[in-house]
């Protein structure tokens, strides 16, 4: 990185809980809460307690219409499109359970998926009976168009409903979401788009994706506490979702504005503080001028490609380009690289935190790249990286 785009973790780093003596590369798999929004969190949880009766029994409801107003002007639709859940396995969960499937039906998805997932619709299938196609999507890819291509090679009378990550687990790969819907939508198959990684990282219009369902973590990039995300459904299949748990929104006898929220809002005493800190992390993200630091992270997640390709000998499996991903990247590994092996000594040895995920037969090194980052933290990875791999 040149000195225009290079910035440095020392304004940010102390913003957050984060051990001092760990190098984070892995903000990707729960994220890390900055101070200001966890003192909120706090804030929420000390509420309950004064009067837990006064607050889960007479102020909730109120107070959760409020936070989803404000992640709805996020998320660009209407408050009445959203339900708070506590993650986004949870969230899919819901969806793909309440789906009346048979054994006529098959689910279209890639083999780029998140693995909790694909043991979700397996579970499901062998339950139903129903088909779970994993479609391959071939890497390195050019453009989005070859992505759609190999997708739709997967597409049948018998697609029923199409399942796609956003930004993937495995690979970090942007998918064109957007344009998949749209066509989904012409042949009248349901689409549920994963966005677990995609609040805070990019920006989203729900309404222009156009998913019928759509569910997201908070508590990774959009830097909300653990235990927040959403579940987004358009008007016209919200009639479709059940409760995974039935409580007193059910048969509710004070309906509230959806019958979508009435049976997932309430399911019994739980902890809702996180929940209403979502409009805080967003507010904290835009008082940092999130646009221009959301900017420089990639561009530290490029530097970081271009370092990990140096080291490995190998390339990334797509065009270094953010239409293509934006703060989480990956690399492939040289072939006999033991993964767990490599993954321990980087934490134990080295104090480095970083993932190696595995796509088809592939062992691939995840980054996250967020402000509390910057290039002394590439350095560490390169140097660990060297001494591993020269001894491997």
């Amino acid at each position: 990185m040149n000195s225009q785009t290079s910035f440095h973790q020392s304004n940010y780093r102390s913003l957050f809980l984060l051990r001092p003596d760990i190098t984070f590369l892995n903000h990707g798999s729960f994220g890390a809460t900055p101070i200001p929004v966890f003192e909120r969190y706090q804030y929420w949880q000390r509420e309950l307690e004064l009067q837990p009766v006064e607050f889960l029994g007479r102020r909730a409801k109120f107070l959760l219409a409020q936070s989803r107003a404000a992640l709805s002007n996020y998320l660009h639709t209407q408050p009445g499109n959203l339900v708070y859940v506590t993650n986004a396995t949870t969230g899919l969960n819901i969806i793909a359970r309440s789906l009346n499937l048979t054994s006529q039906d098959e689910i279209l998805s890639t083999d780029h998926e998140y693995g909790a997932m694909d043991r979700t619709w397996r579970f499901l299938a062998r339950k139903h009976g129903f088909k779970y196609i994993n479609q391959p999507i071939n890497l390195p890819a050019k453009n989005p168009d070859q992505l759609i291509a190999d997708l739709w090679i997967g597409v049948s009378n018998h697609t029923k409903v199409i399942f796609i990550s956003h930004i993937t687990s495995p690979t970090a790969m942007i998918f064109p979401v957007q344009k998949i819907c749209n066509l989904a939508r012409q042949k009248g198959i349901l689409t549920i788009v994963d966005g677990a990684h995609a609040p805070g990282q990019i920006d989203l219009n729900l309404e222009e994706i156009g998913a019928d369902f759509y569910v997201g973590n908070l508590h990774k990039w959009l830097f909300a506490p653990k235990g927040s995300a959403f579940i987004y459904a358009r008007p016209e299949v919200q009639h479709l979702i059940e409760p995974l748990i039935v409580s007193w929104g059910w048969e509710s006898e004070t309906p509230g504005e959806s019958t979508f929220i009435d049976y997932l809002e309430w399911s019994g005493t739980r902890d809702i503080a996180a929940f209403l800190t979502a409009p805080d992390a967003i507010q904290f993200q835009k008082q940092l001028g999130w646009e221009e630091l959301r900017w420089k992270c990639h561009e530290l997640a490029s530097f970081m490609r271009q370092v990990v390709e140096e080291v490995t000998g190998r390339f990334a499996l797509y065009p270094d380009d953010p239409q293509w991903y934006s703060q989480m990247g990956t690399v492939p590994l040289p072939e006999g690289i033991d993964p767990v092996t490599t993954q321990n000594r980087l934490y134990q040895e080295f104090k480095i935190e970083i993932p190696i995920t595995r796509w088809r037969r592939q062992h691939l090194i995840r980054f996250s790249l967020q402000i509390y980052n910057d290039e002394n933290d590439i350095i560490a990875l390169k140097e660990a990286l060297s001494v591993i791999l020269c001894k491997a």
